[in-house]
């Protein structure tokens, strides 16, 4: 993108109803806190009437997974971060069906359906995890603008914090988690943090962090034109496996001390990436430098995944602003008579 085209306003529809998610892994505590205090203050700002800032946005808060948080497990019967997929939601259901399955469907009756004009127009899904990740927002698009410029906001607003922006390279039909269920959506993933244990400093950066969303959101929504400039973004590239044994397939060496901790720290061919029980060193043996992260990521052992690999890229984003009434009218026009014409297509 030249910097003609990163001067250039795109307009974006107007961010009217927002969903702050936490609890979707009932083990990941800054998000149940975070959710349950939000809860109260909610309860309460009812009581009180509605504040001026609440008229610009709708935000709904979900405790996604409640069975889970009562027992502080992952989930119950099956990830429900991995429910989401368009398959998964529109497949047969059966009695027998996990736990689940079954509040996936509620969740995406509550803040979808997924991939319609219904759904909701921003998905917050609050996480944390056990590696040295700092504060990352994981979403499935590197040209998503609204989620770009928020993620651009909340490193401006928070520059203590180490913050960065993974892409999963995922069709929107296959994409699996809660956040996917919004017309924008991301997961904020914040560490490290031992899951069953909340950390103030994590809390307190997830707090802000939601807080500094929810300014941009309403900003946007007021007309503040934001910006274009560049963004780091690490796109994933593949997992890699703990070395396993041959036999019994029981993983055979933990992370090297020289790559522990070290997200989003470069990883070069033969630098050091495990230890095996018996004592050698496993080196990288990939062909290009990439960068790690979900380094030893407690929850990822039963997914067979000792660490993910990206790959790092500046990507120019636009200004942006909110559309007025009249080209929201145009857009939707637009939209309603594309729709109209897929239906005559499938009709012939």
């Amino acid at each position: 993108m030249r910097q003609m085209e990163v001067d250039k306003v795109v307009c974006s529809s107007r961010l009217s109803r927002v969903a702050v998610c936490g609890g979707t892994h009932g083990n990941e505590l800054s998000g149940v806190y975070l959710v349950r205090e939000l809860l109260k203050k909610e309860k309460k700002g009812t009581e009180e009437g509605e504040e001026e800032g609440e008229k610009l946005v709708s935000v709904k808060i979900v405790l996604s997974n409640p069975w889970a948080t009562q027992q502080c497990r992952r989930y119950v019967n099956t990830d429900l971060n991995r429910c989401f997929t368009h398959a998964t939601l529109n497949g047969p259901m059966t009695d027998m069906a996990p736990y689940e399955l079954i509040r996936s469907r509620e969740l995406n009756a509550m803040l979808g359906p997924k991939g319609s004009p219904q759904a909701m127009d921003l998905v917050c899904d609050l996480h944390n995890t056990t590696a040295n990740m700092g504060l990352c927002l994981i979403a499935y698009s590197d040209s998503d603008w609204i989620c770009l410029h928020i993620f651009r906001h909340l490193q401006r607003q928070m520059p203590d914090i180490p913050m960065r922006y993974i892409h999963f390279d995922i069709a929107k039909e296959e994409s699996y988690s809660l956040d996917s269920v919004g017309k924008h959506g991301f997961a904020m993933e914040i560490g490290p943090q031992p899951h069953g244990v909340v950390r103030s400093n994590i809390y307190t950066a997830m707090k802000f962090g939601v807080q500094h969303m929810l300014d941009w959101v309403r900003s946007f929504n007021s007309g503040t034109i934001f910006d274009g400039g560049f963004v780091e973004v690490f796109t994933m590239v593949k997992h890699i496996d703990y070395p396993r044994d041959s036999e019994s397939h029981n993983i055979a060496a933990a992370i090297h001390p020289q790559l522990q901790d070290r997200d989003f720290c470069l990883l070069h061919p033969e630098d050091p990436m495990f230890q095996m029980f018996s004592g050698e060193t496993v080196r990288y043996k990939g062909k290009e430098p990439l960068y790690p992260f979900f380094i030893n990521e407690c929850a990822y052992y039963e997914k067979s995944i000792a660490l993910s690999l990206a790959r790092k890229r500046h990507i120019a984003i636009p200004a942006i602003r909110v559309m007025t009434d009249e080209e929201q009218q145009h857009a939707d026009q637009q939209e309603l008579a594309s729709e109209e014409e897929e239906e005559e297509e499938e009709e012939e």
